[in-house]
């Protein structure tokens, strides 16, 4: 995930066999790791088949992604952060793909604000980088960003999904 994001941050792209190695890793992990953070707090080794929600759960979070990319032609979201999603939702699992969402959309967003009004009080912007509402910002960092916060630090706040 350090990989694909330190990519993105320098090319503005994701590369599609990083994406591919990290999906292929984590469905693999669907049948060899049970998440169940959000019921014990704990992350196991259980050889098991995955049901329905754990197997969806990358997809179902990919699909917005996806539709945001093919409805702005690829102005909005680039294809290779949904294609990020598919293994984020595999590697959190249903539900809690979807509070590591929430903090990438968050942490972006703040982190959005932050470059455009310090781009507008410094002369030269950050680093010689001038921020506007236009600039390209990669969103896969804040994708694994969230990801992460939400697998170490156990957040869950949508509990209420689980059937």
């Amino acid at each position: 995930m350090i990989v694909i994001s330190v990519y993105d941050l320098k090319h503005k792209v994701i590369p599609d066999k990083l994406s591919l190695i990290f999906g292929i890793i984590t469905f693999i992990g669907l049948f060899f790791f049970h998440n169940t953070v959000a019921l014990s707090r704990d992350f196991v080794f259980n050889p098991h088949f995955p049901n329905y929600l754990e197997f969806l759960s990358g997809f179902v979070i990919s699909l917005p992604f996806a539709l945001l990319w093919l409805l702005s032609s690829g102005r909005l979201m680039g294809l290779g952060d949904a294609k990020l999603a598919i293994g984020l939702g595999w590697f959190l699992g249903w539900p809690m793909i979807f509070s590591g969402t929430v903090f990438a959309f968050w942490s972006g967003a703040i982190i959005g604000i932050l470059g455009i009004l310090i781009s507008k009080i410094a002369s030269r912007g950050i680093m010689g980088i001038k921020y506007t509402m236009k600039s390209e910002i990669p969103f896969a960092p804040f994708l694994v960003l969230g990801a992460i916060l939400t697998f170490f630090l156990e957040f869950n706040f949508f509990s209420f999904f689980y059937f």
